[in-house]
Order: structure tokens, then C-alpha cells, then sequence
């Protein structure tokens, strides 16, 4: 927990899958045996060829209890239970045989359904059963904490998406800062872009309850797509959906279709255009600009002769930025016959947003190679990486990134002040 001029901020990690309290983990029935010592070797390879525990690897087969006056016991599990727990309907042929020779005597006992995710669960699995704990074997910067100087980095770079988030004119919008950590430097950012005019206009309002247009108008430009001034209710949290769902689009992504038919000669909605899609756009703009394969002459210059295989590389390479707020580079220092390789998408890359991403745009930074996903505030109505969905924990997809959550304090978007001008 690291606190700031805005009170106390924290970084949490949100898990692929739902926390479970240590002491609820879901169960599953197993048969089990007390054995002779002497016979557990032989025991254990005859079960694991006729009974393998294949759906609880992470079980361990033996459970051995101290008893008073020094004496061990050992149990052995036969296989798993049937639903209805009967034992005659439970143990397979072969069990029952091996049982019946050297004269077992079956019961019903529970273990761990899961593997351990954490040291926490495993020590409570193992008062009912012993368990196998692995932990993680990836090493995603973050996962198992942050260091005081990596906090700090992390907190800067969500600052400078909250800043963009704001605006002088009262618009509260989500914001997205794309980031090499690898260089600890900015490469691009966006804002929701959903909305945009035919002509322009002086003043509008947009109420959190529905889109009510005035008579007056007034617009915010933001990288040359104009958008309307959101107005926030009085007491309204921003981490609450109904007092933004207007303007930040993924807390309400459907909201382009409710548009009124009579205003549809003044202004028009563009329902993808979402923060995380613009900063992606920005970004493969800026490969472009940096990385022209096709050698166009007005870019800068570099050779090509290589530019197929510049194209074909599927791993981030380091990209020095030298002038951030421009989001121009100058190429890296390399010898003059060498050829800079461009990026793979964003592969290796942190984006910070603020408010949790919808599942297109979470998609969206799947295709992107995201590594690290940090947001602040939640999303109830749509969010696909912790509030409805995690979609990082979805095994069918062939890339993962790490998602932190960042706890800001509720008056950092200071929303009393940007609806004066509303």
C-alpha cells in the first residue's frame, strides 16, 4: 500500500479465477483405506495403474496421521467415490479385488476438488487431505508484489490516465496510456472517442439518466474527434456506472443505439472507437511512422532491405523513446548496416486505464499481446476482467496478461469539479 498527495493508493492483483476463502474450497468423496506400512509401496504402484487419481493429480495418495505413543498411521486413497457414495457401487473390479487380498476396510472421506493457488489454501487443504503445492512457475513482474520503485512507477503512469480521463470542460471519459516498461517511458495514450459531429456545434449536456440534448451546446475536442460534456449528478461516486454510463463507453458500450432519429443530421455515434482501441490504433500509427517496412521516402530513414522479416517478428524488441510527449523517436544507436526491428503489436507492453475494459476491448488487448492490464476503477455492467468476466483466466485463449486493479481514493477524478462548467 503506497499512499500520495490524494491519500492512500493500492495495487492488487486480480487472480484468473474467483478468490475462494481458504476454508470454503469445494470437496470431492473419495474412498480411502488404512494399510499396513509395509505394504504401501506395493499399494500405491498397483492403484496408480488400476485407479489414477486423473481429475485430482494434485492429491497426494497417502495420508499419514501420528498417532499417541509415537505409532504412524497410514491411509491410502482407492479411487474416487461414486455420486451416491455407495462403497459396492464405488470400487471398480480391480479395487475390490486388491482390497479383498490384503483386507482393506473402506470409508467415505473428503479432499480438496482444486489445486492450491495459494500457500493459504494448500495449508487448509491438507487438514482434510494432503495436496501437492506448486506455485506459480511464470514470473509476470507484480504477480507476487511490487517493489517501492516499481510501486511508484506503476502510480505515475495510472496518474497520467486519470489526468487524461479529465478535461477543463467537465468531460469525464476512460483513458488509455500504453507503456514499455522495459524503457519506463509513455508510447501512446487515447480517450473514448464515441461520439463525433457533422458540423459544429455550441453546447451540449448529457445527463447521466438519459441523453437529453439542449439548445446549447458546448464540445470538447480530443485528438480532432469533438465529444459532449458529460454532466455528473451531485454525490455521484465515479466508480459507480449510472453517474458516467454516458460518457464512458465501456461502462455502457450499447448506448450508441438508444440515439435519438431526429438528431441524426447533426451528430453520429462511432461505438468501437473505445479508449483501449484508440491508444492500439495510436500505437500501430506510431510503428508506421517508426518502422516503415515499405521504405515510404517522406518517413524516416531506414533501410528495408529486411522488411519482410521486420514484419514477421513475433517478439517485442526494446524501442528506446527519446521524446515522449511527442511520441517521436529518434532509431537507436546501431550500427549502420543493422536494421531496427519493429514491434509486434504491443507484445511486452502495460496499458493503464481507468475504468476496467469491456470484453471487446479486453479482446481487443489479447490480440495486442498485452503482459500487464492496470485499471482503477471497476466495472459492474460489463467488465470483462474482474467485475462479470475474467477473461484472463480464459485457458482457450493463446496469450495471458496479468491484471492489477489500483484502489485510488474517489475524489481523485475531483468530479465537484469538472461539472461547474456543465
Amino acid at each position: 500500500m503506497k499512499k500520495s498527495m490524494n491519500g492512500m493508493w493500492k495495487i492488487v492483483h486480480i487472480p484468473d479465477k474467483p478468490p475462494i476463502p481458504p476454508n470454503q474450497q469445494p470437496t470431492v468423496n473419495v474412498l480411502a483405506s488404512i494399510i499396513d506400512p509395509k505394504h504401501a509401496n506395493t499399494l500405491i504402484r498397483r492403484l496408480n495403474q488400476i485407479a489414477p487419481l486423473k481429475n485430482a493429480c494434485h492429491v497426494k495418495r497417502i495420508q499419514k496421521k501420528h498417532l499417541e505413543g509415537g505409532k504412524t498411521q497410514l491411509s491410502v486413497i482407492l479411487c474416487l467415490a461414486s455420486e451416491d457414495n455407495s462403497l459396492l457401487n464405488s470400487l471398480p473390479q480391480d479395487v475390490q479385488e486388491l482390497s479383498n487380498s490384503y483386507q482393506l476396510s473402506p470409508f467415505v472421506t473428503k479432499v480438496c476438488k482444486y489445486a492450491a493457488t495459494s500457500k493459504e489454501e494448500w495449508e487448509e487443504q491438507c487438514k482434510l487431505w494432503p495436496t501437492s503445492y506448486h506455485p506459480p512457475t511464470y514470473n509476470i513482474d507484480g504477480i507476487t508484489g511490487f517493489s517501492e520503485e516499481d510501486s511508484l512507477s506503476v502510480l505515475s503512469f495510472m496518474k497520467v490516465a486519470i489526468e487524461l480521463a479529465k478535461s477543463g470542460d467537465g468531460l469525464i471519459v476512460n483513458a488509455a496510456v500504453i507503456v514499455d516498461p522495459s524503457v519506463q517511458q509513455i508510447i501512446t495514450n487515447g480517450c473514448d472517442q464515441i461520439f463525433s459531429w457533422h458540423a459544429p456545434m455550441n453546447k451540449t449536456c448529457i445527463r447521466n439518466d438519459c441523453i437529453e440534448q439542449s439548445t446549447n451546446l458546448d464540445s470538447h475536442q480530443s485528438n480532432g474527434v469533438v465529444s459532449p460534456v458529460t454532466e455528473v449528478l451531485p454525490n455521484a461516486s465515479p466508480s459507480e456506472p449510472e453517474s458516467l454510463s454516458c460518457a464512458v463507453s465501456c461502462l455502457n458500450p450499447w448506448k450508441w443505439s438508444e440515439q435519438r432519429s431526429d438528431m441524426a443530421n447533426s451528430y453520429y455515434w462511432h461505438p468501437l472507437r473505445h479508449a483501449a482501441v484508440v491508444a492500439i490504433e495510436s500505437s500501430a500509427d506510431r510503428d508506421r511512422r517508426l518502422f516503415p517496412g515499405l521504405g515510404d521516402a517522406e518517413e524516416k530513414s531506414f533501410e528495408t532491405s529486411q522488411s519482410s522479416h521486420i514484419v514477421s517478428m513475433v517478439k517485442r524488441q526494446k524501442t528506446n523513446v527519446a521524446n515522449v510527449e511527442k511520441k517521436e523517436v529518434d532509431p537507436p544507436n546501431m550500427p549502420s548496416n543493422s536494421v531496427p526491428e519493429r514491434p509486434y503489436l504491443c507484445t511486452g507492453c502495460d496499458i493503464y486505464l481507468v475504468w476496467e475494459p469491456c470484453i471487446m476491448c479486453a479482446m481487443a488487448l489479447v490480440h495486442q499481446r498485452i503482459r500487464r492490464i492496470f485499471y482503477a476503477f471497476p466495472n459492474p455492467n460489463t467488465g470483462a476482467l474482474g467485475s462479470l468476466h475474467r477473461l484472463q483466466g480464459e485457458k482457450s485463449l493463446n496469450h495471458h496478461y496479468a491484471v492489477f486493479r489500483i484502489c485510488v481514493p474517489d475524489e481523485v477524478l475531483d468530479i465537484a469539479g469538472n461539472r461547474k462548467s456543465c
